[in-house]
């Protein structure tokens, strides 16, 4: 008949510019999904850096610690074979962009 798939849409309250306290409460959103059964795990734009980050996304560090966080998220044991979309500022050509990351089995599959 039908499949089912369990997603877990995922509205965390993060703090801009607080990289460390927004990994870690993304890294429990994750386990917290995992253990309910989730398969899909969508998060918010902008949630490793925080939404109202203004000035700072003109520094470099702002893009460079969101990249840490990034890696930090892809290396998570509770991750494996779950579809994670995480919400980052990427510079393409000196260009920003508001992305969402797709991870899955600790690859990003696509920006």
């Amino acid at each position: 008949m039908g499949r089912k798939a369990t997603i877990s849409a995922c509205t965390l309250n993060l703090w801009a510019m607080d990289f460390q306290g927004n990994l870690s409460k993304i890294l429990k959103s994750i386990t917290l999904a995992k253990n309910a059964g989730s398969s899909l795990r969508v998060g918010t734009e902008l949630e490793v850096c925080g939404y109202s980050c203004q000035d700072h996304f003109l520094e470099c560090d702002t893009y460079l610690h969101s990249w840490e966080v990034l890696i930090e998220i892809m290396k998570y044991t509770d991750s494996e074979d779950m579809l994670i979309f995480v919400g980052m500022p990427i510079v393409h050509k000196n260009v920003s962009y508001n992305c969402m990351v797709a991870v899955f089995n600790k690859y990003s599959r696509m920006m």
